[in-house]
């Protein structure tokens, strides 16, 4: 197992919400959510830098008022500009991942028909709170990102976007030291919280291929490309 992923008991995902209904051959699409400055937009680029050249994938951003997520991702050229749409929520972030999906079902129809065919769509949130979590008809698994500097106390102060989400991303370790924040202790209480939902601890400055997550997001495209293959969660799968 990786030095910085906790792997807990197995656990199936069908008791905690209905999984989307996707045609044959269909693209997976990964939500990536949590709070401002957690660090998923440089997730997303990561994972972008990482599968371009072995997968055909896009992605769509939030923000409130602006683009600014996109015009980051388009600036630092991890995809081709047409790859790359941003949706501008007008309201908290939540509302447009959760409560009304249109405009992103909108975006992620815009791309599949642009860009044909897709294998992984990842869509990320605007910065929002640890209650943030995705529409079950917009994403298949999520991901869902904080970082040590909000302080070693957040996994066990739990939320949805904590608990429930696919795979928990403590951020930004190679801060813990500066800001007084345990990685011991995010690591028990992340366990705990969880409940057997996989948590990777990383750092993009020393890790910036985000190695944990990336083997995490090829086992999902493995299992949801084959799902007879296991019986086991996707969600849990080992990500070596």
């Amino acid at each position: 197992m990786p030095p910085h992923l906790i792997d807990g008991e197995p656990h199936s995902h069908d008791h905690d919400r209905p999984r989307r209904h996707r045609e044959p051959g269909e693209a997976l699409r990964i939500g990536v959510g949590g709070p401002v400055g957690s660090g998923k937009t440089a997730l997303v680029a990561a994972l972008c830098r990482e599968l371009r050249d072995e997968l055909s994938l896009a992605v769509v951003t939030n923000d409130i008022y602006t683009t600014e997520d996109a015009d980051f991702l388009r600036r630092h050229a991890v995809l081709p500009d047409e790859r790359i749409t941003a949706v501008q929520t007008g309201g908290c972030p939540h509302t447009a991942i959760r409560d009304d999906i249109t405009a992103n079902l909108d975006a992620i129809d815009d791309l599949i028909a642009a860009n044909p065919p897709l294998d992984l769509i990842l869509v990320e949130s605007g910065g929002d709170n640890l209650t943030a979590t995705f529409s079950t008809g917009l994403i298949d698994v999520q991901i869902f990102v904080i970082d040590v500097a909000g302080g070693d106390k957040v996994p066990r102060k739990g939320g949805p976007g904590v608990t429930y989400s696919d795979l928990l991303v403590v951020n930004k370790i190679d801060l813990a030291e500066r800001v007084n924040a345990d990685l011991d202790v995010m690591r028990r209480d992340s366990a705990k919280v969880r409940e057997g939902r996989p948590t990777a601890l990383i750092s993009l400055t020393d890790d910036p291929s985000a190695s944990d997550v990336l083997a995490w997001v090829r086992t999902q495209l493995a299992e949801y490309a084959n799902p007879d293959v296991s019986e086991a969660d996707p969600r849990t799968a080992d990500v070596h």
